[in-house]
């Protein structure tokens, strides 16, 4: 039973520097790709101007029959947090609030499916975009390690995606060496992926990690039309259950 996968910070629907809107793009290219699950980041809930309907709803579609959102950023105009879009029911999910000021909000979107085909354990799965400085990240990797350490099973299957900020290491420490993670991308090609800024990628801060799961490819996806959808690259990943 394979399981195909994306993880994308889509910029709330924004090309780089917002010189035009991309949603309707975003939407099409990960349609063609017959994802399984899509992780997004940089979601719009509900905005005045630019989401009158959510954009996670919109990016579903007829593809996707199961969501979740998590809201982290709240302002004037609207919201934005984290997606999670699934062809596979979920038995739940929850969003964990990981904020270390108000002016920086974050959070991990938590969420179990049930594969039909298999009817064992649940697959857990989590999307989260990261603090832009080191200390940040650090304390929120330590909710992330405890939030995996009291809700996944040591056997369960897990994924953890999203826009980790992350240049330094910090998140394969925790996550690889702490966990027992595995980096997709750099399973399969011997190093992360660079997936920032999109139009020349020069840094790896999106990830796809996984526990108890065969990864058997990792895609980043790069050219047309992915450079010039958001400010972000799109992974992929074909994981496989046992």
């Amino acid at each position: 039973m394979k399981i195909k996968m994306m993880t994308l910070n889509i910029h709330k629907g924004f090309s780089w520097f917002n010189q035009r809107a991309t949603l309707d793009e975003i939407k099409a290219a990960i349609e063609r790709e017959e994802l399984d699950l899509v992780l997004l980041q940089e979601v719009m809930g509900e905005h005045r101007k630019h989401a009158r309907r959510p954009q996670f709803e919109v990016l579903a579609d007829r593809i996707w029959p199961h969501f979740a959102y998590g809201k982290n950023a709240v302002y004037t105009k609207g919201h934005h947090g984290n997606a999670i879009l699934s062809r596979y029911p979920f038995l739940m999910h929850g969003n964990l609030d990981i904020s270390n000021h108000r002016f920086e909000k974050r959070g991990i979107l938590h969420g179990t499916i049930q594969v039909p085909e298999r009817g064992g354990r649940p697959v857990h799965v989590m999307t989260l975009h990261l603090d832009l400085l080191s200390i940040g990240r650090k304390k929120q990797l330590v909710r992330l390690r405890e939030l995996i350490e009291k809700r996944v099973g040591l056997r369960d299957p897990l994924v953890v995606a999203g826009d980790f900020n992350d240049w330094s290491g910090e998140a394969g420490e925790v996550l690889g060496r702490e966990l027992g993670l595995m980096e997709a991308h750099e399973f399969c090609h011997g190093s992360l992926a660079r997936t920032y800024p999109a139009a020349f990628p020069r840094l790896p801060l999106d990830r796809i990690y996984v526990r108890n799961l065969e990864i058997d490819s990792s895609v980043r996806h790069s050219g047309d039309p992915w450079a010039s959808l958001s400010d972000h690259l799109a992974l992929s990943a074909v994981l496989r259950m046992s």
